[in-house]
């Protein structure tokens, strides 16, 4: 065993907001970054055709879906190996960080056929034969990167909990730049290559994905402070106790994710129901408050990160000052983020479609229209994310699971429908029906929190 290391883990609220900014700042770059993969994708197969737009974002929140399951193994690790390293347990840290990577692996090819067969899925959905048929062809392609994505979060968690989060922003920046190149050529077939549109995009997230894996593992390797963890040593060999423990811990952290993550794909499929502009818009603007809700979700992963730690040295003060600063840094940008959508929604909506698209005079209102209801759940959605992200730092996912169930399937979904369907709402409808789950789980989440600690 070594020393453990160090991150700040202290009592107060300065010392605490200092300490989760430094660990969260270079976490929210690199989610922001991550997002800006999927900005860009949305952007520029905007100004490909709007039918390009509705496909891709249709195909990408299916990718989301099934990526999001798969991620609750890499959120597993970040705080067992949070928690391992707190107390010098350098076995325990490779041990969980190798079998998340296992896991990540096999699911990944249990989901590569839904990928591959999933024009017919999207067709029975109710979507627009074209969206369905380029969505298709889309996910054919990207469903190849769910391997390496997956590898590259956990290889994110393992890095961000022993502090090395400047690392984990900047191989998602590098892969930010290969994305907009590559769409660049294979989209509108720049340079010679082939304009491939909607599969273009595809092509550029698997290389991206690959990309970012090999510049993690590069590094966790190769760094001289980080070898004595091993991390591949005998990474072929079975650890069955370790591979129970991660998956014990990450199936529901990803059932939650998926949860919520279904939720939003759901109100997509019936935002298609109301037709291709209505769709549009709401790719827009769920796009527009996905990239905001990445700050949250790297204060989220902080909070996870710290109060792991405090777990792990059996620091309770310094747990309950950790989860409060988090939580009021979370619910102060959820107000800035507020502030931004009143003022600036017809900008930022405006910037996802080309001057001269026929449809932009429909779309860019309908968006705007939508980011104002997504002002109101704000709060709500901060404040779940937050929440969940200090549940999994002591450990508890199981609950946590059914509360996201009930609150977004049995709340918010059947709220939009009603709202969307049953009266003259259309759209507004269906993101009011959002706002009811959101808020629910915040509640219901947080409550459960401070009574556990």
């Amino acid at each position: 065993m070594s020393a453990p290391s160090t991150i700040p883990v202290q009592t107060g609220f300065l010392p605490n907001a200092r300490a989760v900014l430094v660990l969260g700042l270079p976490l929210i770059g690199s989610h922001v970054a991550q997002f800006a993969l999927h900005v860009t994708d949305t952007i520029m197969l905007g100004w490909y055709t709007v039918t390009a737009l509705a496909a891709g974002a249709l195909g990408a929140t299916v990718f989301f879906v099934l990526f999001t399951l798969g991620m609750g193994f890499a959120q597993a690790v970040m705080p067992m190996v949070a928690s391992s390293a707190a107390s010098g347990q350098d076995t325990e840290v490779r041990r969980v960080t190798r079998m998340g990577m296992w896991l990540s692996l096999f699911y990944s090819a249990l989901a590569l056929p839904l990928f591959i067969f999933s024009t017919p899925l999207l067709a029975a959905l109710g979507q627009d034969p074209d969206v369905a048929e380029q969505g298709g062809s889309y996910l054919a392609i990207v469903g190849f990167g769910l391997a390496p994505a997956l590898v590259a979060m956990v290889l994110k968690s393992y890095l961000a909990a022993l502090g090395r989060t400047q690392v984990v922003f900047w191989a998602t920046i590098i892969g930010v730049l290969v994305n907009i190149g590559v769409n660049w050529l294979l989209i509108f077939g720049n340079l010679g290559f082939p304009e491939m549109g909607v599969r273009g995009a595809a092509v550029a997230s698997v290389l991206v994905q690959i990309v970012t894996m090999g510049v993690l593992l590069a590094y966790a390797v190769t760094r001289p402070s980080l070898k004595h963890y091993q991390l591949l040593v005998r990474f072929w060999r079975p650890d069955w106790q370790a591979l129970r423990q991660v998956n014990a811990l990450g199936l529901p952290i990803g059932l939650a994710m998926l949860a919520e993550t279904g939720l939003f794909a759901a109100s997509a499929v019936m935002m298609g129901w109301l037709g291709k502009n209505s769709l549009a818009a709401h790719s827009i603007a769920l796009e527009i408050t996905a990239m905001f809700f990445m700050v949250h979700l790297g204060l989220s992963n902080a909070a996870t990160v710290m109060v792991g730690r405090a777990r792990g040295r059996g620091d309770e003060a310094a747990l309950r000052s950790a989860a409060k600063a988090s939580v009021i840094l979370s619910l102060g940008f959820a107000t800035l983020t507020m502030l931004i959508y009143w003022v600036f929604a017809e900008h930022m909506v405006g910037l996802f479609l080309k001057p001269d698209e026929p449809q932009r005079a429909v779309i860019v209102p309908l968006g705007v229209t939508l980011l104002m209801v997504a002002a109101l759940f704000q709060l709500a959605d901060s404040g779940q994310v937050v929440a969940m992200g200090l549940l999994r730092g002591i450990q508890d996912t199981r609950q946590p699971m059914v509360i996201a169930t009930v609150a977004y399937w049995l709340v918010g979904l059947p709220a939009g429908y009603a709202l969307g369907f049953l009266t003259d709402l259309g759209g507004v409808g269906i993101w009011l029906g959002l706002v009811a789950g959101l808020t629910t789980a915040a509640l219901a989440l947080h409550a459960r929190f401070w009574r556990a600690i």
